[in-house]
């Protein structure tokens, strides 16, 4: 059969072997944030031919900043069901999965991660990240992880590491340190950064004092979406993309050129 057009000028590069493989094979991104929500795309505008994308959380108008579902009509709606439906109008012949879930121990059964090819992590929460690298190196499924992309700016100090050779980020020693506890010996490779910005003097800490402003509705609505988020992270596009891209590159490539 002939290359999908949307994919013939990375089969230029790769060869239609490439993205037949790439077709085959099955990725789950869990955290659809400024980091995973990106990665997804990219998977996607690449010829991934089957997706898994996590998240329990609702698009709100601080993520319209860095996440790529995130938009003045998507306020309100869950991460994943938006996402979902921006990656099928991509490519309408990809299987797109939504989990509208946390992932934990006891919901990891839910995700069949044991079936996937490659986990991408793009987890916020230390425990739940925990969860899944325990889950995944179980499964036997190669991960890529990211570290911490709050409070940066620059792009170009992104690294790639296994993760117990990380230094300079405050995540990945939260992660080295919860593995050690855990007993956890093995590797894997992770996105991190050793810059760390401190907090603007004139900005905001909490997330619209608990509360989010409906600008998709237009009439001054507001809605106790973010009511549980106390405090958030500043963050830019420009690192938490670029972490992403760089997380579905380490998928693309390992595909590419075993």
């Amino acid at each position: 059969m002939p290359v999908n057009p949307l994919f013939q000028r990375l089969s230029l590069l790769a060869g239609k072997s490439a993205i037949d493989a790439l077709d085959a094979a099955r990725v789950i991104v869990f955290g659809l944030g400024g980091v995973g929500s990106w990665a997804a795309e990219a998977l996607v505008r690449s010829g991934i031919g089957r997706i898994g994308i996590v998240d329990s959380d609702t698009v709100c108008v601080t993520n319209i900043n860095r996440q790529v579902q995130a938009l003045p009509s998507t306020v309100g709606q869950p991460k994943a069901a938006a996402l979902r439906k921006r990656l099928l109008e991509i490519n309408p012949q990809c299987e797109v999965t939504a989990f509208e879930k946390v992932f934990s121990k006891e919901s990891a059964p839910l995700f069949e991660i044991e079936k996937a090819d490659y986990v991408i992590d793009a987890i916020d929460s230390l425990g739940f990240k925990l969860d899944l690298i325990e889950a995944s190196a179980l499964a036997g499924v190669r991960l890529y992880s990211s570290m911490g992309m709050a409070q940066k700016l620059d792009p170009t100090r992104l690294k790639t590491a296994g993760i117990w050779e990380t230094h300079g980020c405050p995540l990945a020693r939260l992660v080295r340190a919860g593995l050690r506890k855990r007993g956890f010996t093995g590797s894997f490779t992770v996105v991190y950064s050793d810059e760390r910005l401190p907090l603007a003097e004139d900005g905001e800490s909490a997330c619209g004092s608990g509360r989010c402003f409906c600008v998709r509705d237009q009439c001054g609505t507001e809605i106790e979406w973010c009511a549980s988020k106390k405090v958030i992270n500043g963050s830019a596009v420009t690192v938490t993309a670029t972490a992403g891209m760089v997380l579905a590159s380490l998928v693309l490539r390992d595909i590419i050129a075993p």
